[in-house]
């Protein structure tokens, strides 16, 4: 399937081979086996992830976890997803995309079987941060390697594919987990997605073959280590400020004054080493801050919502797990209708920036209309909201990694890919620690309200409050039925109030992407621009030989 041609030089010089652009490129078969690896291995983090979604109040109630751990539970996966992100990005330009994509399926499948035995809040959180490093390997890698066997434009349609996946995996996910929870138990959860992952890693073996240019690995261990604990400090602050100690306190003023001081190191660091995590340079590019900043904010819609949604449903209406997860499916639909048709769209036209800025206001619409729920919301205007909101992340999501690895050179694919998921799950991150300490501090408040009520009205159905006591989160079918109803209007007023506070972020989308510069997309993969850069390199080297040899 390769070939290689040579260049006649000028009097007699030596001819050079040049790589011909076809070089290293799979095609027909090959191609379709190899993306069906790639498919697999996303399907495994997709469903690992959300198969525990619906369960995760039952698992944090079984394990006598409170609001804290339950957002720290989701929180550290992901931040550990952030962190590990932009280390395999920049290995992926530096060796082998298929070892790697390799290695990150077997840390994630073993994460998830250890978090199946947890015996407590602490271990689980320990083992979904082993998870995680696995996780921000394949959801770098998949898109990086996407990009290395197909071009921009073709692209889109494929993205809209990785949107479809991840679509059906967060419908399907809960829905499976809850029945997993219901009938034989939530650890079961956890392994689940083994299977798939061996799958994955066999066919990925056989079928993937990319050319490897290996370059000396330096990894910038200074700086993600610094960037690590800078932002795990902020987010701690973030999750315990107010509960464990007061906002104005020297905890805070050692954990936002540590964190910002490293952060600010981190930068330093990263102007001056050989090989950054994040190259600093990349900012110059207009279309990758713009899209950084758009990533933020849609990080957050995307992984606050799964999880704020799975506790709206159980925790504010009472439903069990499995009703849960079909509770949900309209966001889902939203997300893969409209990733599906829009990077279908994409990819027939060529035209991409219409749709995410459309898919930006969905965005803001859908946070909006979901910011007013309470406990006893219509189910129809919550299943409509979720659509809206589902639609815009779909229409957004994957195609700003798409514009970034539009206007990159073909050396940088991993790293700026890296670097926009890393920035998305940050944002993600963030967010969730944000909005959970503000759910963790409303429901307290809600739960104080209610039950000072209740006291005034019918002091005799206090009887059972003492499951209420440390803030820990309750089974709400074990609750009697006044006390029911306190809780599930404080979770239901709460949640609603979270969305409301997100939408502002929207807002910071939709300017964003709108000031992304409108460049029309490539018609060349990552291999075909890098054999012709190649080539066009041996070409001037062969040029600047023939020049020597006549003495110009």
């Amino acid at each position: 399937m390769s070939s290689t041609a040579t260049r006649s030089t000028p009097d007699g010089a030596p001819a050079i081979p040049v790589a011909s652009a076809n070089d290293e490129v799979l095609h027909g078969r090959a191609k379709a086996w190899a993306l069906t690896g790639l498919f697999l291995s996303m399907a495994v983090s997709m469903l690992s992830m959300t198969v525990v979604g619906t369960s995760m109040p039952i698992i944090i109630a079984d394990l006598g976890g409170d609001q804290a751990a339950f957002t720290w539970v989701v929180t550290a996966t992901m931040l550990a997803s952030a962190i590990s992100t932009p280390i395999w990005g920049k290995l992926a330009d530096l060796t082998s995309k298929k070892v790697l994509l390799q290695a990150s399926l077997i840390i994630f499948t073993l994460g998830s079987a250890l978090a199946g035995t947890a015996e407590g809040p602490g271990w689980l959180i320990a083992f979904r941060v082993l998870q995680g490093l696995g996780a921000g390997g394949l959801g770098a890698l998949g898109q990086i390697v996407l990009a290395e066997i197909i071009s921009p434009r073709e692209r889109g349609k494929y993205m809209g594919i990785m949107g479809a996946i991840m679509a059906v995996s967060t419908v399907g996910g809960p829905l499976l987990g809850g029945a997993i929870t219901d009938s034989i138990g939530w650890r079961w959860n956890f392994t689940v997605a083994v299977p798939i992952a061996v799958v994955a890693i066999i066919v990925l073996q056989r079928t993937l073959h990319l050319h490897t240019a290996r370059r000396k690995v330096k990894i910038d261990y200074l700086g993600a280590s610094l960037i690590s604990i800078g932002f795990a400090s902020l987010l701690i602050w973030v999750t315990l400020g107010g509960t464990q100690f007061d906002w104005w306190s020297w905890q805070t003023a050692l954990m936002v004054g540590g964190g910002i001081v490293l952060l600010i190191a981190a930068v330093v660091v990263e102007l001056k080493v050989e090989e950054p995590l994040i190259p600093l340079g990349l900012f110059r590019n207009r279309t990758f801050t713009m899209a950084v900043i758009a990533s933020l904010a849609v990080g957050l819609a995307m992984f606050g919502t799964s999880v704020f949604l799975g506790q709206y449903m159980q925790l504010a209406r009472g439903k069990t797990p499995t009703e849960s997860g079909l509770l949900t499916i309209p966001m889902m639909a939203g997300l893969l209708i409209a990733s599906t048709l829009v990077g279908q769209i994409i990819s027939r036209t060529g035209k991409w920036k219409r749709y995410m800025v459309a898919g930006s206001f969905l965005l803001l619409a859908g946070l909006l209309l979901l910011g007013q729920l309470r406990y006893d919301t219509s189910l129809w205007y919550v299943g409509a909201s979720m659509f809206v909101l589902g639609a815009g992340v779909g229409m957004c999501m994957q195609n700003l990694v798409l514009v970034v690895q539009n206007t990159v050179s073909p050396d940088q694919i991993g790293v700026s890919s890296s670097a926009v998921t890393f920035f998305r799950t940050i944002g993600g991150t963030a967010g969730m620690s944000a909005l959970g300490a503000m759910l963790s501090h409303q429901i307290v408040d809600f739960v104080k309200d209610g039950l000072a009520a209740l006291a005034k009205t019918d002091p005799a159905a206090l009887a059972g409050a003492d499951k209420l006591a440390g803030g820990t989160i309750p089974k709400v079918a074990e609750l009697p039925g006044p006390i029911r109803t306190v809780v599930e209007a404080a979770y239901g007023h709460g949640i609603g109030d979270v969305f409301l506070a997100a939408s502002p972020i929207a807002i910071i989308a939709i300017v964003a992407i709108m000031l992304l510069p409108n460049l029309p997309l490539s018609s060349k993969s990552a291999a075909q621009q890098r054999s012709e850069l190649a080539a066009k390199n041996a070409a001037d080297e062969a040029e600047r030989a023939g020049l020597a040899a006549t003495g110009r």
